[in-house]
């Protein structure tokens, strides 16, 4: 059977001769803009390709990423719950992939597969796109996974005020202190970890914090990671909170608005790391020739 069969995939590489073919790919799939995202990328730089979606089965993600390498695509983007089996999958890795932990971009040259991860550094451009000062700010980013993770080192590099990893258990929190423990040094930031539980404690959480990001997947289900009561401690007017998750008003993001904060979701990361790979696949020279901030514009349109 052919992993690649277009009625399930719709983006096998043999059915646009003289295109090159990028995919996207996760279990689910259909939603994803990111197709919507890369031909508007390809319209800006009139760039001749064709980008779809991939939808293996959970166990399945090497066997779809290999047929359709071999088939001839060219690149692809790497979605829940992929990454780090892409990672696994790259022969060669960049070392923010190594730091993340985990791949979200996965190309072919001399017949090798590379893998990055341009999470964070999409993030950072979407918050300082904002208006976001990151340097010397009090940042709390809640959750300890792989999307945690994925950020951590582009938030380091922009050398915060303290940086403080919050998770449900201290054990992972924990565990990413310890492996940014050197950048962080470097870059003469405090990074610390905390319970949930702690956030709800004024003892344990003296202060508010300027940037709350949430990387939990908390938002996927309708549901906070912060109690009220935490709320009270970790938000005041002059924050801005910021979820991952794009698309909707999240249970987070309406916790920051009652306590008078501003408010983003993650649509911009989702296009600003988009740009990264874009680049990285199609050539750095096309950098002057994309706008993510039209492109997000247009998608918020």
């Amino acid at each position: 059977m052919n992993p690649l069969k277009p009625a399930d995939l719709h983006t096998d590489p043999s059915l646009f001769k003289g295109m090159d073919v990028y995919a996207v790919t996760g279990n689910p799939i259909s939603h994803t803009k990111s197709p919507d995202i890369h031909r508007r990328f390809a319209d800006q730089a009139k760039q001749k390709m064709h980008y779809g979606r991939l939808q293996p089965d959970t166990n399945a993600f090497a066997l779809a990423a290999k047929s359709f390498f071999d088939a001839g695509g060219k690149g692809m983007s790497v979605t829940v719950p992929f990454k780090l089996d892409a990672q696994v999958f790259a022969d060669v890795l960049t070392s923010r992939a190594q730091l993340a932990g985990a791949a979200n971009t996965l190309w072919i040259k001399d017949g090798k597969i590379y893998g990055d991860n341009t999470d964070g550094a999409g993030l950072v451009r979407d918050l300082l796109a904002q208006g976001i000062a990151l340097h010397q700010s009090r940042v709390l980013l809640l959750g300890a996974g792989g999307a945690a993770r994925g950020v951590i080192g582009p938030l380091l590099e922009q050398s915060p005020k303290c940086l403080v990893i919050a998770n449900r258990s201290n054990l992972k929190a924990d565990e990413l202190v310890r492996l940014f423990a050197d950048l962080a040094a470097a870059k003469e930031v405090a990074l610390e970890s905390r319970t949930l539980s702690d956030l709800e404690d004024s003892k344990k959480t003296p202060y508010p914090f300027d940037l709350v990001i949430n990387a939990t997947a908390a938002s996927l289900i309708d549901e906070s990671p912060l109690s009220i009561q935490a709320t009270a401690h970790v938000f005041v007017p002059s924050s801005f909170a910021y979820d991952m998750v794009y698309g909707k008003n999240t249970a987070f993001m309406q916790q920051a608005l009652q306590r008078g904060a501003r408010v983003s979701d993650g649509l911009g990361m989702l296009v600003e790391q988009a740009a990264d790979a874009f680049l990285m696949w199609r050539g750095p020279e096309l950098a002057t020739l994309i706008d993510p901030r039209a492109v997000l514009a247009t998608l918020r349109s």
